[in-house]
């Protein structure tokens, strides 16, 4: 009888083999709902708090908040399904390694050492988040500063960021699964904070109109703070358009999407569109302005793990942290991919924990926090010009007679046309924003169309026209990974049918559910009391709502994990 060989932890670790270098196979697709509860669980984060209240301090009203909103996420929503998911299934692979097909080597070594400090800037930004959390119950003031003023804030950082990259390293199953569990109880803290905050305005609300009087004048009032013009309704719902516009119209999701078995996976970003920055956005923002009313002081002066408090008690501690891990998890996955890339003899493991390491490092300074939205903003329109170039060559090239992958085929070590297509949309961008022609929110479209005009008329100038008539594809393509046969179909649903089978899963799904329902009766119960006793109602609250939280993480861990290895059994 032979015995299981004991591997090294840098082998185990080189068995979390994520395709990082050749297409995804059909074994390793995954279902919807991994898609949905990663889109969920990243983009229901603990910025949210922070742009659901500058909303507020921008002086949105409440009309162009609703509506605005409305319109802008489902603009993103499209562009992931109709932009990145298509490309995505039909490679299976990164963008990462799909550009190195289109753009050559050096500018794909320059885009993704680029992609993967931004990555980790941005990644640091949520473990920033996280920390300010648990400063809260350590006494630790606000860190608001370039450089720490509490040495315990570091050490928080370096707690939260280790955890962060553990699962980051663990690649791209445990991070849904990690989201699935996290996600419905994020969502439903936001409603349930919302809804127990309404009482500060110091009016019962019985009706609509109750709250849309509160809405329209303590909440989304159309004034600014500060006196400033209140930005419009087509600032709103461009900003939630452009708000990972890397991550859609830039294409990095391809990292994502090539796990899906269809183009249409890319409608489960709604799930993250529509939940997070539509309803959790809205939901910050009337949480930030009742805890401004609460504490008595300006919706600019509180930070999230403030909001969170005065909201939920511990148990927004608990939401704001696991909002920073949901979106720092992922992110910090995207940079290891990039990094992958131009370091191609060190497995994926080692260059996410040395992108992990410099993350942690960054998110110790407060300023990545502060200065988030200027980031964000900028951080896309660094990022999406390449997305423009390689979209084109995808989908346009071959309908006007010009070759795809002609650099490759030619065996050209950098793509001229895709590098000055991207330095030169860079260049215009910037100045239309600092002469004031075009704010920062609008550039996105007329940014991509400039860089795909630009790149097809410099490559047919260039060579894309000049290729061998003998060259031969070199992006394999997964197109026919799609066709499911109907044996698959029926094991599938052999496998669910025998998934109900078992008890473990059933109670502790019901448990969890239940659970969630009691979260957010408890909110209920303290909205309908009203002003009546809501400071005590409030407290009370506070105290019950940690109990039916740990009863759904015990229970919802138990079912994801017993569900997923019921079926991988099978």
């Amino acid at each position: 009888m032979s015995e299981t060989p004991i591997l090294k932890p840098t082998q185990a670790l080189d068995l979390l083999y994520e395709f990082e270098r050749e297409p995804v196979t059909e074994d390793k697709l995954q279902p919807g709902r991994y898609f949905a509860g990663l889109f969920a669980g990243e983009h229901v984060a603990g910025t949210e708090f922070v742009i659901g209240a500058l909303f507020v301090s921008w002086g949105v009203n409440a009309y162009d908040i609703f509506v605005g909103l409305l319109l802008g996420n489902l603009m993103a929503v499209l562009t992931w399904t109709l932009i990145c998911a298509p490309i995505a299934v039909r490679t299976r692979l990164t963008l990462y390694w799909f550009l190195r097909k289109v753009a050559g080597p050096t500018v794909t070594t320059i885009y993704n050492v680029l992609n993967a400090f931004l990555f980790c800037i941005l990644a640091g930004c949520m473990i920033t988040v996280s920390a300010s959390a648990v400063r809260v119950p350590l006494g630790i003031p606000p860190q608001t500063q370039w450089i720490p003023t509490d040495f315990r804030f570091v050490l928080v950082v370096l707690v939260v960021g280790a955890v962060v990259v553990t699962l980051a390293i663990l690649g791209f199953k445990r991070l849904s699964q990690f989201s699935v569990v996290c996600s419905p109880w994020m969502f439903l803290m936001f409603i349930a904070g919302a809804i127990a905050l309404l009482p500060a305005a110091g009016v019962d609300i019985r009706t609509w109109n109750d709250f849309w009087q509160i809405a329209t004048q303590k909440i989304w009032t159309g004034v600014r703070p500060d006196g400033k013009e209140p930005i419009s309704f087509w600032h709103v719902s461009a900003f939630a358009w452009i708000c990972n516009l890397a991550m859609h119209g830039g294409l990095s999701d391809m990292a994502i999407f090539r796990y899906a078995r269809s183009s249409a996976y890319g409608l489960f970003s709604a799930f993250g569109m529509f939940l997070g920055h539509y309803l959790a956005w809205i939901c910050a923002g009337i949480m930030g302005a009742m805890s401004a009313i609460l504490l008595q002081k300006s919706i600019i002066e509180l930070d999230s793990g403030a909001v969170a408090t005065e909201a939920l008690g511990t148990a927004g501690l608990i939401a704001v942290i696991l909002a920073g891990w949901t979106t720092s998890n992922p992110t910090l996955y995207r940079a290891g991919l990039a990094l992958q890339a131009v370091t191609p003899g060190w497995p994926r493991w080692l260059v996410t924990l040395l992108a992990g390491a410099g993350t942690t490092i960054i998110a110790c300074s407060p300023f990545v926090f502060t200065k988030l939205l200027d980031f964000v903003g900028y951080y896309g329109l660094l990022l999406m010009p390449l997305g423009a170039v390689a979209f084109t060559e995808y989908w346009i090239f071959p309908k006007i007679g010009l070759t795809r992958y002609w650099i490759e085929k030619k065996q050209m070590s950098m793509n001229l046309p895709a590098l000055l297509s991207w330095l030169i949309s860079i260049a215009v961008a910037i100045t239309l924003e600092k002469t004031g022609t075009l704010h920062l929110f609008f550039l996105f479209v007329p940014v991509w169309l400039m860089t795909s005009i630009l790149y097809t008329i410099l490559a047919m100038l260039m060579g894309a026209r000049d290729v061998p008539a003998d060259a031969k594809e070199v992006i394999p393509t997964a197109e026919n990974n799609l066709i499911v046969t109907s044996s698959q179909r029926k094991k599938e649903i052999t496998q669910k049918e025998e998934s109900k089978s078992d008890p473990v899963v059933w109670i502790s799904g019901i448990i969890a559910g239940l659970s969630l329902i009691i979260c957010l009766l408890l909110s209920i119960w303290v909205f309908v009391k009203g002003t009546n006793g809501f400071a005590q109602n409030l407290k009370t609250f506070h105290s019950i709502l940690l109990y039916p939280t740990l009863a759904y993480f015990i229970a919802g861990t138990i079912f994801v994990i017993r569900r997923d290895r019921e079926k991988q059994n099978n």
